[in-house]
């Protein structure tokens, strides 16, 4: 879509659906209001949605330029089925916590109450004054339903920094508005069954789909939250010195079945091809050992089951937690040669191996 302050804006396929459904909904009250569109009344309904998620962009766009402003990396916004979502990279401190999720319903209410400042100088009765009152309006609900106090919402975020500032734990602050969100999400869904009882079978069709579908948001959001909180706690734990299998130096010639017969020997589960003055080239694919027969293995050179080392196929001994993920995902590879900082190899890292430590953290 473009890239505002240097920010990707992406528009998830869900927005048309919403779009679809603003339209249909308030095409009638057009209709309504002002019996000579005919036709017209989608086109100004669509219209309006159109403003309504320009709305949306800019609120996240306060959060984007909040965050850059404060050193924070932004990878993208996209804008989806209800409203949108910045992806910041999470604030070290509880005042940039706070800082980045107030920007957004900050700048929804100076919207809101600039529409409403020039609404006040326009005839309600009229389109264009009609029009500015249902931006001004829907700006100021955009802000306030973003400053609710639970996640995944904007409030949530302010109301875990302000725990996080107060404790000095950001898990704290994260299970105080994850339990609020859930707290909200409930209230959502029952405020949605009560105000459908007085409402007419279509009317009350919709608010039930849709106060399930945002009560649905609110929880999911909190619960995964939490679980992404959590999950960051345990992330330090995830360190290359406890993950690397030993290894041993072969020859690129060597046959496979020597090489196993080595290792296994010495305890090792890991092969580093080396050169004639011993300094590591490759390493063997475990996968390619696994789907070489028993019976071909003392004729096949462990060079041909090897991968030769590529830049960020090195990883330091050291590294450990997001730190880790971030160089794995900078350089794929089934197997990372660990290094110690005067170069000295400390082993051979398994993806699969981190991969395994990492579900178990997310299901513990």
């Amino acid at each position: 879509m473009g890239r505002p302050f240097g920010v990707p804006v992406y528009v998830a396929p869900t927005w048309f659906v919403i779009a679809a459904v603003i339209t249909v909904l308030f095409a009638p009250t057009f209709e309504s209001l002002f019996p000579d569109l005919g036709p017209w009344r989608f086109v100004l309904s669509f219209g309006f949605a159109v403003l309504l998620y320009v709305s949306v962009l800019v609120h996240e766009l306060a959060h984007a330029v909040t965050a850059l402003r404060l050193g924070l990396p932004v990878r993208r916004i996209t804008i989806q089925f209800l409203g949108g979502v910045s992806e910041i990279d999470k604030p070290e401190t509880a005042r940039h916590e706070f800082l980045v999720s107030a920007a957004g319903p900050a700048l929804s209410l100076v919207l809101g109450g600039g529409f409403w400042v020039i609404g006040l100088a326009l005839d309600v009765d009229t389109l264009p004054g009609r029009m500015i009152a249902l931006l001004a309006v829907s700006n100021l609900l955009v802000a306030a339903f973003n400053l609710l106090p639970g996640l995944p919402l904007d409030g949530g975020r302010m109301l875990r920094a302000v725990v996080w500032r107060l404790s000095g734990r950001p898990l704290a602050g994260t299970i105080a508005a994850s339990w609020a969100g859930r707290v909200l999400a409930v209230v959502v869904l029952v405020a949605a069954l009560a105000w459908s009882l007085g409402a007419d079978a279509g009317a009350r069709t919709y608010t039930m789909i849709f106060g399930a579908l945002v009560a649905g948001f609110m929880w999911a959001g909190a619960v995964q939250s939490l679980r992404a909180e959590r999950l960051r706690e345990r992330l330090p734990q995830l360190r290359v010195r406890v993950l690397t299998r030993r290894a041993i130096p072969v020859a690129a010639d060597m046959p496979l079945a020597e090489a196993l017969r080595r290792a296994h020997e010495e305890g090792a589960r890991g092969l580093v091809v080396v050169d004639g003055a011993g300094d590591p080239v490759a390493l063997v694919r475990e996968a390619a050992v696994l789907a070489t027969p028993e019976h071909r293995r003392p004729w096949v050179a462990v060079g041909a089951l090897a991968r030769d080392l590529a830049e960020g196929m090195r990883v330091p001994a050291d590294l450990a937690g997001e730190e880790l993920l971030v160089a794995m995902r900078g350089a794929p590879a089934s197997e990372y040669l660990a290094v110690e900082p005067d170069g000295r190899v400390y082993g051979v890292l398994a993806r699969t191996d981190v991969e395994h430590a990492f579900l178990a953290m997310m299901r513990g």
